[in-house]
Order: structure tokens, then C-alpha cells, then sequence
């Protein structure tokens, strides 16, 4: 019996291993195939990365990252980067590998308790043992409870790598968002809010992508994409190559699901998607070595597995970043009420708040009083039409600001 089974090979399953193997214990990981590659582009604040070596793994950084929001172009001053995700597969695969971390190939079906821990059993019939589960398989989990309800947002995003004729942004720059409505022959103004967000890659190649931040129901990958083709036409440019194309669609609001005795989850599985901006893995690094640090003291204090899973569930998700998640989850559904004009005014407020606000309210470093206050800031500086909306929304969705002080 192992001390940590880990489910999912993805950035946050490896990167919790490699964690867990440097603490001392006895780690394995169940995957269908570690060496398939990551597919997704991984974006984060540069000032969020303490590891110098995840660092190094960087394959694109920009300096120049903009805004275009209610009619205003706005320089953020803040470094942001793309992971080269070979790179940082092999970087975490090293760590594992170093800490001698176990990998067995098969696709978890079940979880069946087992004395002093849990047994995963496969589709393929082997099963494994630990002492601890820890479910890191995705938006939809393996081994936990995530029911998604009706009120769920989705991030929906389509794009393309490519070498483009012309540029959609200015050369050397990354636009965050850009906010202003796509307009052409054949939409007009669009009425469920978008935004494209792109980048300068050098040589001629851009990623240009049309993102819906959060939308119920999600809005579909065409629409996406004839949005996003009536964008670059209306800024002078065309498509000459295409080298990839990306189609992303998650829930910003799922939940956090629950515990299942020895069970636990971790990334996307545990609902740790941050519902502001929806990025995941420079959390998950984050996190990963707490969570691991405080499995290796209970374990090692022989405490029951049951015991043991608790503590870990608690740095994954302590009291004061559940308040955090329902501030949050208040704000997303303030913006699901807003109109694309009336959502660029609001980000064009969120940008010129002091930058150590909107720089701890996009982080997961931030605090729940932190971000109350934030939003309270914002709220007084907004224009009325956004603060109509932040009322209304106030009204409707007081159990979320319960939840925020209760912490539940």
C-alpha cells in the first residue's frame, strides 16, 4: 500500500507527485499513458512563479501586456508568460522520477475502501492501494462527486496558431482582452460579451484567440470562431498558415466537490480554477508542495487515513479560500448579467484600480478580506450602469455573500 495514489497525469497530478515524492513519501500514479502530451496553452503572471526552474520552462514571456476596455487602452505592467508545456512536463517528470514516484498505466473505474486506506480499482481489472486518493483528472473527476447545476458558466475559447498577413496586435505585445465588439459584414454587433485575447509571437506567427469569459449556456466554438474572423478582418488581418488550433471549454463555477472518505482532489477536479480568469496550473505548482508538506506530517503522525485526507483536504481548500471562491462566484455572476458594452466598462474600471489590487484579486495568493475590499473599491468607482448591475446582483445572490462570511 502506497502512502499517496494520485489519479491524472496532467500538470497538476505531476506536479502534486513530484511534491509528495520530495516530502518523503511513497507516491504512485495512475494514469492511462504519462507520456501523452499537454495540449492546452498555459498562461501566468510571471510574479506568481517562485521557482526558478518552473520559470525556465517559460516558452514565451511578454513584457508589453495590454487592455482594451470601455473605449481605453490600458498597459498593465505586469509580465506574463506561456509555458512551454514540453518543457514543463519534462521538469516535473524529473522531480517525480528523482523522488522515485511510481506510475502504473490503466483508467481508474472505482474506488472501494480498504483497511487503512482505499483501493482504486481499473477498467482494466488491476487495482492499487493507498493510503491516501487524490483525484486529479479534470474538470469531470474519475472518483469524485462534481454535479455540475444548471447555473453553471463556462470559459469557451477557440483559436489558432498561425502566420498571420498583418497585425492584430502591436508587435512585441500581448492584449489580455480586447473588449471592443467584433464587427463585420456578416454579424453586426454581438450580443453575448467576448473578448479577443492575443499575442505577438515573433517571425510573423500570432496566437489570436475569441474568448467567452463565462457564459450559461456556453457559447459555441463556431460562433467563437466567425467572431473571431470578423475581428481580424476588421483590424486589417488574415490568416496565411494555421500550425494549431485550440478549443477550450470548462465550468468557472463548478463547485468544489465533496470529500469521499480517503479520497481528496487536486486541479481542475477539486474546483480550483480560479473563477475570475480561469487559469488553474501556476495555482496548482503553488499549492502542490503545502498540500504535500501537510500529508507527510499527518501520515507520519499515524493519524487514521481518514484523518489524514481531512488534513490534506484543508490545504487544498482552507477556510479562508473557500470565503474567497464565494466572493468570487458572486462577481462571476454579476458578470453574467452584463452586456458587452456594460462588461467593458467594468473591466476598464477592474484595470485602473491600484495595481496591487487587481494584481491580488487575479492571484491566488489574495485573501478573502482582500478581496471584499476590492470589490468594494471597484464598486464605488464604477460608472452607474455596472453599479446597477453589482446591486442587482447583490439582491439575488445573497447566499454567495453568506457562504464568503461563513466560509462554507
Amino acid at each position: 500500500m502506497h502512502d499517496v495514489l494520485i489519479v491524472g497525469s496532467g500538470p497538476a497530478g505531476v506536479g502534486l507527485a513530484a511534491a509528495c515524492g520530495a516530502a518523503g513519501l511513497d507516491v504512485a500514479v495512475l494514469t492511462p499513458d504519462e507520456t501523452l502530451p499537454w495540449r492546452n496553452t498555459y498562461g501566468v503572471w510571471l510574479d506568481e512563479l517562485d521557482d526558478p526552474a518552473l520559470l525556465a520552462t517559460l516558452g514565451q514571456r511578454w513584457d508589453d501586456v495590454r487592455v482594451i476596455a470601455g473605449g481605453a487602452t490600458i498597459a498593465l505592467g505586469r509580465g506574463y508568460g506561456w509555458f512551454d508545456n514540453d518543457a514543463l512536463q519534462r521538469e516535473l517528470h524529473r522531480r517525480a522520477d528523482e523522488s522515485q514516484v511510481i506510475w502504473y498505466r490503466g483508467n481508474a473505474a472505482r474506488v472501494e475502501p480498504v483497511g487503512g486506506g482505499a483501493r482504486v480499482v481499473t477498467q482494466e481489472g488491476p487495482s492499487f492501494a493507498a493510503r491516501v486518493v487524490i483525484d486529479a483528472t479534470g474538470h469531470q473527476p474519475a472518483l469524485l462527486r462534481r454535479p455540475l447545476g444548471p447555473r453553471v458558466a463556462w470559459q469557451a475559447a477557440y483559436g489558432v496558431v498561425g502566420h498571420l498577413r498583418g497585425a492584430p496586435v502591436p508587435a512585441g505585445a500581448a492584449v489580455f482582452m480586447d473588449y471592443r465588439p467584433a464587427e463585420g459584414p456578416r454579424g453586426g454587433r454581438e450580443r453575448a460579451p467576448t473578448f479577443l485575447y492575443a499575442m505577438d509571437l515573433g517571425d510573423g506567427r500570432y496566437f489570436v484567440e475569441e474568448t467567452s469569459l463565462a457564459a450559461a449556456p456556453a457559447l459555441g466554438f463556431d460562433v467563437l470562431q466567425q467572431r473571431l474572423e470578423l475581428r481580424l478582418a476588421q483590424a486589417g488581418a488574415t490568416i496565411d498558415a494555421i500550425g494549431d488550433v485550440e478549443r477550450c471549454l470548462f465550468p468557472m463555477n463548478g463547485g468544489i466537490p465533496e470529500r469521499d472518505g480517503c479520497v481528496i482532489g487536486f486541479g481542475a477536479a477539486a474546483g480550483m480554477v480560479h473563477p475570475a480568469s480561469g487559469f488553474l496550473v501556476g495555482a496548482a505548482l503553488r499549492r502542490a508542495p503545502r498540500v504535500a508538506r501537510v500529508l507527510a506530517a499527518v501520515l507520519e503522525a499515524g493519524v487514521s487515513a481518514e484523518q489524514a485526507a481531512g488534513a490534506a483536504w484543508q490545504a487544498v481548500w482552507p477556510p479562508d479560500q473557500r470565503r474567497r471562491l464565494a466572493l468570487y462566484e458572486f462577481g462571476l455572476a454579476a458578470l453574467l448579467r452584463m452586456n458587452q458594452a456594460t462588461l467593458g466598462a467594468f473591466f476598464a474600471a477592474f484595470f485602473r484600480l491600484p495595481p496591487a489590487r487587481w494584481h491580488a484579486f487575479l492571484s491566488d495568493r489574495g485573501t478573502a478580506p482582500g478581496v471584499a475590499g476590492t470589490m468594494l473599491r471597484l464598486f464605488l468607482m464604477a460608472p452607474p450602469g455596472v453599479k446597477l448591475v453589482l446591486l442587482l446582483t447583490a439582491f439575488r445572490e445573497w447566499p454567495l455573500l453568506l457562504r464568503a462570511v461563513r466560509g462554507t
